[in-house]
């Protein structure tokens, strides 16, 4: 779709001229002849970019821009005329000009300064637009259970502070989604929130993804590279499963919180910024201190604040609002109408155990939503694990094999998701040998 311009000028002449150059490119052009003229235009041409004549009678240039902008279009204005100086080129930039061009101008130049404005415009609107889709995918459906109320309510009183606040609770449980809430309730809203996987990172790669690191500090180090803490400078840094960290990076971690100041790899030199931490943990650190894992030191910069997240099967009440969120958000990406879950669907949902903790549910709702096709959610679309949970009626007596596999299919279920679908992970978590572990899913139909 071609850009829309308006162009705004006294003289017919230079409204002539500036038309003759932009009708080369693939511009759509609207004319005004003042201020009001233009701010009337303005209202029903909704343009991409205006060029505004600075000298005019009535209302000049300036007066326009300001009149825009307290109207609230961010629409990118470009100031042109013969009068140019250097203090209204000012003045106008502060006002919320993009730039100012000064008659009689090179036709080259001003196509150039055009597009550069309408290329950054449209990069802006695709910022909003992701913006948008990470807020809607990372969107914190509170619930009513009593202890998502009191994790809320503790994350909500943190949110302005600067203490570093620890996010603990098991794998799937929202953890991520509450530290992108905790930066839209602060101050630091607007400034950049930067999230950073700890797991399987080696100790060189996190250090140079937290830190940065100068030119030539390694091989392949061909550039200078600013860590995540440097580019969140004024904003907020999720560091997810804090626990996982090597000793080193445990150790150059606490001097940044104790200092705020830290060296990037291969550098001399301090580098100062100011980073809330947010971090997360599915570990028990208590333990990890104890068995000399974890500094003790860190662990207590870190636990300034900690909240726990409830896992799913604690806070039920909560699994149909969250199974309504879910289907709205993939029915809308899957261009699929849905109107709700039925009855029997939602009380399997509800009795369902839930290893996998919210994540988990976001996954059954959009396999269902994938393969279902409408108008409600119904017992088949879910997967097999969920439509098995509760037919057994309560006043059938299990065996202990019955007992046994289910508790073991249990267990496998929740190391899986625990560990990210990573099998040697599990089986380790488990006490098992992995052919054992792969053995023992075969047998359960566990994918």
């Amino acid at each position: 779709m071609a850009a829309k311009i308006l162009i705004v000028d006294d003289e017919p002449f230079n409204l002539d001229l500036l038309e003759q150059e932009l009708a080369e490119h693939p511009y759509t052009i609207e004319r005004a002849a003042d201020g009001t003229e233009a701010l009337e235009k303005v209202e029903f041409f909704q343009p991409d970019l205006i060029l505004l004549d600075y000298m005019m009678p009535g209302m000049n240039g300036l007066e326009v821009l300001k009149e825009i902008r307290r109207r609230g279009h961010e629409v990118p204005v470009v100031m042109v005329t013969a009068y140019g100086t250097i203090e209204r080129a000012v003045q106008a930039i502060k006002e919320g000009a993009y730039d100012f061009i000064p008659k009689p101008f090179e036709p080259d130049h001003m196509i150039l300064v055009v597009q550069k404005a309408l290329e950054r415009e449209s990069l802006k609107r695709e910022v909003e637009v992701l913006s948008e889709e990470v807020d809607k995918r990372y969107r914190l459906v509170p619930g009513k259970s009593s202890k998502m109320t009191q994790a809320l309510d503790a994350a909500r009183k943190a949110a302005n502070g600067r203490a570093t606040v620890l996010l603990l609770g098991e794998s799937g449980t929202g953890k991520e989604v509450f530290a992108r809430a905790i930066h839209s309730w602060s101050e630091r809203s607007k400034k950049p929130f930067v999230a950073i996987n700890c797991v399987g990172l080696s100790k060189e790669l996190l250090e140079s993804e937290l830190f940065g690191h100068e030119k030539g500090a390694f091989t392949g180090a061909h550039q200078l590279k600013k860590g995540k803490l440097e580019l969140a400078d004024a904003g907020t840094v999720f560091l997810d499963e804090v626990g996982d960290i090597s000793s080193e990076v445990q150790t150059k971690l606490l001097r940044f919180l104790q200092e705020r100041e830290f060296e990037r790899v291969g550098g001399t030199k301090p580098v100062k910024v100011d980073v809330r931490i947010v971090a997360a943990t599915n570990r028990n650190l208590d333990v990890a201190v104890k068995d000399g894992r974890f500094r003790e030191d860190l662990f207590y910069r870190l636990n300034v604040v900690p909240i726990v997240l409830p896992p799913l099967r604690e806070r039920r009440e909560d699994i149909p609002q969250l199974a309504s969120y879910f289907l709205n958000r993939f029915a809308l990406e899957a261009k699929k109408n849905f109107t709700g879950i039925a009855q029997e669907a939602l009380t399997k949902l509800t009795t369902y155990g839930w290893p996998g903790n919210v994540r988990e549910l976001a996954n059954v709702i959009e396999r269902a939503v994938t393969l279902g096709q409408g108008p409600q959610i119904s017992v088949e679309d879910l997967s097999p694990v969920i439509r098995d949970t509760g037919d057994t009626a309560p006043s059938k007596f299990l065996s202990i094999h019955e007992s046994v596999d289910a508790t073991r299919r249990e267990m496998i279920a929740r190391a899986l998701s625990q560990t990210q679908g990573n099998r040697t992970a599990a089986a380790k978590l488990l006490g098992l040998h992995k052919t054992h572990l792969m053995r023992l899913m075969k047998s359960f139909g566990i994918d």
